[in-house]
């Protein structure tokens, strides 16, 4: 072997390329001059392709494996090189390595809410979000369309050109969807079905596809989720006197303070030993001198005429309005705890009050 071949030998080029990075979908090999040896190994890893581009003209693209950058191996480049002078020199062309692997856990989300009608709500204005995956399905169209002379290119640099296109369909098929708000997390998965295979055709043309798109939440502005909350809870107390009547004793209870519920201990002590205390000899004479019980508070009643409301009376003042015939039978009153508006009549407190009275007395 001469010394000629030795250093031809030794000067042959290697081109390959190891991404390093997270977000690098292009990355053109660098060699000065743009110099390429004839008969240079190109090698291609999986999960990548290279694309040959000669004086502007993209010449090949080559799928994982290991070439020999000759005559026999490129015919398209053959023709517009003209290789036909054994190419002792090198030849001045570009290749550019293509990310084909899956970029994940790309975000998306809505600037602005979405204004659709709802079936249960009316209108309503709605924010969504989720994550894409995008890959490279056509090295050449991406470099012709989306790449150009970037020697560099990274996923940072379309993303945000995705996320229009996505936001735009999810806005497009929410307001076309006509499903409840309560009911759309129920179908999260298949409008993200829909919306990838609806921007896909567009994405084709960039040399791109989205093999997975998500939506990971659908939200209703603050206000109102605070009255769905609202709502929730309304359903949850039930019988709305009842709680009415425990959160008026937490409020007390509240309000007294630790030494307060230190009083309320002592005096439920006392009242056991008072309790205890009757049990013995001076038990009958210490139940005497207890104090009674206070009488319960009479009721009040609303009467309802003529689309208004009236009162409160008490049951004397009713009982006057009868004998005067300002109230009657049929007459609807309400008091508290009652369900609803009742007929005078079918209530057994005010029923005595329309008695049929005795005939007047024979003369003397």
């Amino acid at each position: 072997m001469g010394i000629f071949d030795f250093l031809t030998g030794e000067f042959i080029d290697v081109i390959h390329w190891v991404d390093d990075s997270r977000d690098t979908m292009v990355w053109r090999f660098e060699r000065e001059g743009h110099e390429i040896k004839y008969g240079a190994k190109l090698t291609v890893r999986e999960g990548q392709a290279a694309v040959f581009v000669h004086e502007g003209q993209l010449a090949d693209v080559f799928t994982p494996g290991l070439y020999l950058l000759e005559t026999n191996n490129m015919p398209l480049l053959s023709t517009l090189n003209h290789w036909d002078h054994g190419f002792e020199s090198p030849f001045k062309s570009e290749i550019y390595f293509v990310n084909t692997t899956r970029f994940s856990n790309l975000k998306w989300g809505t600037k602005n809410p979405i204004m659709v009608r709802d079936p249960e709500f009316g209108p309503l204005r709605l924010r969504a979000f989720g994550t894409y995956t995008i890959k490279v399905s056509d090295p050449a169209r991406f470099l012709t369309e989306i790449v150009g002379t970037d020697g560099e290119f990274t996923m940072d640099e379309i993303s945000y050109q995705i996320r229009n296109i996505i936001v735009q369909e999810v806005s497009r098929r929410l307001a076309l969807a006509d499903i409840p708000a309560l009911d759309m997390a129920a179908n999260s998965r298949e409008l993200g079905q829909l919306v990838a295979r609806e921007i896909s055709p567009h994405l084709a043309t960039y040399g791109l596809s989205i093999p997975e798109l998500y939506i990971e939440n659908i939200s209703l502005p603050e206000a109102v989720e605070a009255v769905l909350d609202k709502r929730s809870a309304m359903g949850m107390i039930g019988d709305l006197s009842s709680y009415m009547r425990f959160q008026a004793a937490e409020s007390l209870t509240a309000q007294a303070g630790a030494g307060a519920l230190q009083a309320g201990v002592g005096a439920g002590l006392g009242m056991q030993i008072a309790r205890e205390a009757a049990q013995g000899p001076w038990g009958q004479a210490a139940q005497t001198n207890l104090a009674p019980p206070p009488a319960p508070a009479e009721p009040v009643w609303h009467i309802a005429e003529k689309g208004e409301t009236k009162g409160p009376f008490s049951r004397a003042s009713l009982g006057r309005m009868a004998a005067e015939g300002a109230l009657a039978r049929d007459t609807l009153v309400w008091t508290a705890g009652q369900d609803g508006w009742k007929k005078a009549s079918e209530l057994s407190a005010l029923a005595t009050l329309f008695t049929i009275l005795p005939p007047p007395p024979p003369p003397a």
